[in-house]
């Protein structure tokens, strides 16, 4: 057994139904291929494993290294290769990906897999991942309370939260509740549009949160109240509405309507 690194954000998943629940949420047919991020000690390793997938498991921690190629270096469904998850550049072949991550990098996890690769033509068909409770419910927004996190998520896919995770489930004991976040990788973007402008329109718009949307644009589109005003009347939101009660269709709507006020970026 090894022992985890604070610094590296180890929590290592001990808990057998956990692991059926995440299993299960991959859908995972024989010969599927399967990104794993962070392996650690190989507790989920071995499930996707016995599933019959292909598995590529990507380690940071060197320390690691050794015990993950005693334990599955024999495996013929198995391919252990030493990096940083952040630069990985995932193949052209159909791929799910299926982890217990490291929550200090969710977001650049989220950033790389899914925004980045789905620019680059090559997303995950599915994410399975294990995320802290509090970053998985906002990213679902259940309560229809968006944030720039959550837009980014439903651009290109449907979040769900599969279940809520104890800490007792891991080794070491993470001192916050847990869960297993699903997305449904979409075919096309939920949004249409320069995906650049995408972003720095949802920026903008939560740049200062607990202002009205109205306010927001209007401080950096350097329009007048009357000019914003119309503007959000035909992109059919209310004058008092703030970003985190926008609709997609309705962020659709905004953007169209902004036309030649978005900033200029090459797609």
């Amino acid at each position: 057994m090894s022992f985890a690194k604070k610094s590296l954000g180890q929590n290592f998943l001990h808990d057998e139904e956990v692991l059926k629940d995440i299993l299960e949420a991959g859908d995972l047919k024989p010969k599927d291929r399967v990104l794993e991020i962070g392996p650690g000690e190989g507790f989920l390793t071995r499930g996707l494993i016995n599933k019959g997938a292909h598995v590529t498991a990507l380690e940071f921690d060197a320390d690691l290294i050794p015990w993950l190629k005693m334990e599955f270096g024999k495996v013929p469904n198995f391919e252990l290769v030493h990096t940083d998850a952040l630069k990985y550049q995932p193949s052209n072949e159909p791929y799910k990906l299926i982890a217990n991550i490291p929550y200090y990098i969710t977001s650049p996890i989220l950033n790389h897999y899914l925004v980045e690769q789905f620019v680059n033509g090559n997303p995950p068909t599915l994410m399975v991942l294990m995320v802290q409770r509090e970053v998985a419910e906002k990213i679902v927004a259940a309560d229809g309370k968006h944030s720039v996190l959550s837009l980014q998520v439903h651009l290109f896919g449907k979040p769900e939260l599969v279940r809520i995770v104890s800490p007792k489930c891991f080794r070491p004991k993470p001192k916050v509740d847990s869960a297993v976040l699903k997305v449904s990788i979409y075919d096309k973007p939920a949004l249409q549009g320069n995906f650049k402008q995408l972003f720095w329109l949802f920026k903008v718009s939560f740049a200062q949160k607990r202002k009205k949307l109205s306010n927001n644009l209007r401080n950096v589109l350097k329009l007048n109240a009357t000019e914003v005003k119309e503007l959000l009347t035909k992109a059919s939101i209310h004058q008092d509405a703030r970003a985190e009660d926008l609709t997609l269709d309705q962020w659709q709507n905004l953007f169209n309507e902004l036309g030649s006020h978005l900033p200029s970026f090459s797609k």
